[in-house]
């Protein structure tokens, strides 16, 4: 039977259906965000899930980012580019990329570094 590595909790189940989403954005729309895994768990990786009801958000991302869509058609404006994200396929987004996040998706995320708020004082 293998160990847990020290320091490292064990390993975790997590359905979206059992989190608290936050409400992102909107209106027009509505966005819904809830974190998966916490800063306490790993401070290394963020990773959570979002919903997307046609909401447009426009960020710079402070972070690198990994976007994996569930179901529906997610949309990021990025360098003059628009880029539509289906099921089954992933966007990754360098960190300082100025962007507009928009579509109607349920979506998973995971950005690096997952403290990245108390990386620039916003926690």
């Amino acid at each position: 039977m293998s160990r847990v590595p020290s320091g490292k909790g064990p390993v975790r189940l997590v359905d979206h259906r059992d989190l608290d989403f936050a409400q992102r954005g909107g209106p027009p729309g509505d966005a819904w965000v809830a974190r998966a895994i916490s800063n306490e768990v790993s401070p290394n990786l963020g990773v959570g899930f979002a919903r997307w009801a046609g909401a447009e958000v426009a960020w710079t991302v402070l972070y690198d980012e990994v976007i994996f869509v569930i179901e529906g058609c997610f949309e990021l404006q990025a360098n003059g580019e628009l880029y539509r994200v289906s099921p089954g396929q992933v966007l990754w987004i360098p960190e300082g990329t100025q962007l507009v996040y928009a579509g109607h998706a349920l979506f998973g995320y995971v950005v690096y570094p997952g403290d990245w708020k108390q990386r620039h004082g916003l926690a």
